[in-house]
């Protein structure tokens, strides 16, 4: 599932190609859910209103139109494309927003596991009013994470990918941070002294402006919104390395499930 740098990738890239402020002229729907119903009387009301700006909460990409937006989650396998004119559509393009210029961006998700909707405020949504603080922000610290972690038995993975403590973090970057901050996945949360919590916080930041750097990670299906695909997964340490030599200490890999989810460790750096 696209992360946080997957998703500003996507959104760095469409701010720096795309004119905003910029008229929608018209929106095609070819199906009427993905994840969700879709609220089409709503996501048609935005035709003839001026896009004016693109954010990103978490893993969500949303399009301001000022009064109101609309919400985009990627989910499993969706990814956004540009175009200048009106491309070909395939079989799992499932909307276009077509714009004026002669600017278009079609969503195409195979697996349709993507998420739409309209919102009103950011600040009230039921899907982003609990979200934490954004990991590249000034609201989160070493402070803020230890506090978080006092009296929670979690273990540490999971705490960082609760999307209420920390904003946009997955499966990918929990391991490769933790990774850089030499802390046991499996580590009880509340067990963690102060500067391990600002150990890790320090490396979230540092990993995920690398990520963004190189345009996410790209296994299958992700792809920016030109179509390319990122280079962070040539830089993985542990996600996805099960019985490799750890790059530090030589050591080979583990990988075990955390709460459904793949976890990658080195057993000699992270003890």
């Amino acid at each position: 599932m696209p992360e946080l740098p997957e998703v500003e990738t996507i959104r760095l890239e469409l701010l720096e190609k795309l004119p905003l402020p910029l008229r929608l002229e018209k929106v095609l729907l070819r199906r009427k859910d993905l994840r969700n119903q879709f609220p089409i009387r709503q996501i048609k009301a935005f035709e003839g209103k001026v896009l004016q700006k693109l954010l990103r909460r978490s893993k969500y990409l949303l399009f301001d139109f000022g009064e109101c937006g609309l919400l985009s989650h990627l989910g499993m396998t969706g990814n956004w494309r540009l175009e200048k004119g009106e491309g070909e559509l395939y079989h799992h393009d499932h909307i276009r927003l077509i714009f004026e210029s002669g600017f278009s961006l079609t969503y195409q998700d195979p697996r349709r596991f993507g998420y739409f909707d309209v919102y009103k405020s950011i600040q009230t949504h039921s899907l982003l009013e609990k979200i934490g603080p954004e990991p590249l922000g000034g609201d989160f610290s070493g402070t803020v994470l230890w506090k978080k972690t006092r009296k929670r038995s979690a273990p540490i993975k999971n705490l960082l990918m609760n999307q209420q403590i920390v904003a946009g973090v997955g499966n990918i970057y929990a391991s490769e941070v933790l990774f850089r901050a030499r802390v046991k996945p499996s580590r009880r949360s509340s067990s963690l002294k102060r500067e391990e919590c600002d150990q890790i916080v320090e490396e979230l930041k540092k990993l995920l402006k690398e990520a963004i750097a190189l345009g996410g990670s790209s296994f299958d299906d992700f792809r920016h919104a030109s179509g390319e695909k990122g280079d962070f997964q040539k830089y993985f340490s542990v996600y996805n390395q099960a019985g490799k030599a750890c790059l530090k200490c030589g050591t080979p890999i583990r990988k075990k499930n955390f709460a459904g989810r793949s976890t990658f460790w080195c057993p000699h750096c992270q003890s």
